[in-house]
Formats: C-alpha cells, sequence, structure tokens
C-alpha cells in the first residue's frame, strides 16, 4: 500500500508537457523615487517660507518705511525660489505672498505687491537662471516695474476716487517753470513736454531701482550658492568684486 505522503511529494515533481512551458515570472521591482519626488517636500517648505519673507518685507515697509531700502528686497525672495526650485515653484511663491497680504492687509495692497514686484521676481529668476546678460534682464525688469508704475496710479486712481496722473503732471510742471526761471528762459512749458518727461522720469526710476536690485542680487546671492549672471566688466572694476 502507497504512503500518501510519498504519493504527494512525487506529485510535486511530476513534469507534464503543459507546465514545462511555463516560465516562471521574475519578480517586480518597484521604481525608485524620482529626485522631485525627493525634493518635494524641500521645495513646498522653501516656498512656503521665501512668500512669508517677501511679504513681511512688503508688510515692514509699509508701516515703518526706511525709503528705498527695503523696496530693493521685494522680488528677491521670488527670484531665489526660482534659482533653486524652478518656474513653477516661483509663481506659487508670488502667490502666496500675494495671498497672505491679502489676509494682512487686504486685496488692493496685495494685488500692488504682486503688480510688479511679484511678476517681477519671476522674471529675474528665470533671466538669472539661464544667465541671460544683465541688460536684456534689466529691460524687461524696467518694462514690468513701468507697467506697475502705470497699473498703481490707476488702481489708487479708482480707489481714491482722483485722478493722481494729475497731480503728478502739477508737479512736474512746478519744478520746470522754477527750472526755466532760474535759466532765464521767458517760456511756459508745453504740455507735450511735460508728458514725456514725466514718463520718461518713470522709466529712468525703474532702470536705477532694476540695477540696483541687481547688484543686491549678486552679492547676496552668490554667497547663498545661488549665483545670478555673471556682471559686465565694468560693474566688477567699480565693485572690485571677483565673479
Amino acid at each position: 500500500m502507497t504512503n500518501n505522503d510519498d504519493v504527494w511529494d512525487l506529485d510535486i515533481f511530476e513534469d507534464d508537457g503543459d507546465d514545462a512551458d511555463k516560465v516562471t515570472p521574475e519578480p517586480v521591482s518597484l521604481p525608485k523615487k524620482s529626485q522631485f519626488q525627493e525634493r518635494k517636500p524641500l521645495v513646498m517648505v522653501e516656498t512656503a517660507f521665501l512668500a512669508s519673507t517677501a511679504s513681511l518685507i512688503w508688510l515692514f515697509d509699509y508701516y515703518f518705511p526706511l525709503g528705498p531700502l527695503l523696496r530693493i528686497f521685494f522680488p528677491i525672495p521670488i527670484a531665489l525660489v526660482y534659482l533653486r526650485c524652478g518656474k513653477r515653484a516661483s509663481w506659487m511663491c508670488a502667490c502666496v505672498a500675494g495671498l497672505l497680504l491679502s489676509i494682512l492687509m487686504g486685496p488692493p495692497r496685495s494685488i500692488l505687491f504682486f503688480i510688479p514686484y511679484g511678476v517681477m521676481g519671476v522674471q529675474l529668476g528665470a533671466c538669472w537662471r539661464r544667465k541671460s546678460t544683465w541688460g536684456f534682464s534689466i529691460l524687461m525688469g524696467t518694462i514690468i516695474g513701468t507697467f506697475g508704475v502705470f497699473f498703481r496710479v490707476i488702481l489708487t486712481s479708482v480707489l481714491v476716487g482722483t485722478d493722481l496722473w494729475n497731480y503728478i503732471i502739477t508737479a512736474i510742471t512746478s519744478f520746470l517753470e522754477w527750472l526755466f526761471l532760474q535759466l532765464g528762459w521767458l517760456i511756459q512749458p508745453d504740455q507735450f513736454l511735460i508728458q514725456v518727461l514725466a514718463i520718461a522720469y518713470v522709466i529712468l526710476v525703474q532702470i536705477l531701482y532694476v540695477f540696483v536690485v541687481h547688484l543686491v542680487a549678486l552679492l547676496l546671492l552668490d554667497r547663498l550658492n545661488n549665483p545670478i549672471s555673471r556682471p559686465p566688466h565694468w560693474v566688477e572694476v567699480i565693485l572690485d568684486y571677483q565673479s
């Protein structure tokens, strides 16, 4: 009489034609996490931290104005996010900073931060990451800053109910009349000339502002191991700065 255990053991090692064609599947290894997935928590933390930094600088400058000192740093945190984390994180940083200011100060002031400083931070970060020349990045920043000035005048005029551009034109007219009087020119400033000078003044101020932002970012971000595009040679000579 045959033992049942022996029969069971023989069945295990018994091969039939169908089983011979079967292939044992190899174990499937799970895909490793990508570098983006591993850095995703760090990107979220850095974006939130720098967004709060940008909004707090704006908030502090609004209640405790220190002249143009803090204004230089408005777009730099957002540009730093672009250099470290990319385009999407930079836009998220600008939007989160705007939302924080909307809660703390109201929507109008948050809009005045986002346009132009939030957009300018993204633009500067993109130019610096792509190693664009200073001339190109300053030109783009000047266009955004000039648009921001006129946007601020229009939005504030709508909220206040008074055309603030007329106050600017009146101030420039008074200055030109005083200047012509000092020069001994007995002429009346032309209205078209006043408008052109007002626009030229706005553009000149924005060029100087964006240039100073580049200088501060050059000295600051290089020390944070996130260098921007290299300055022209004459800037390095004046600052005695070695790239």
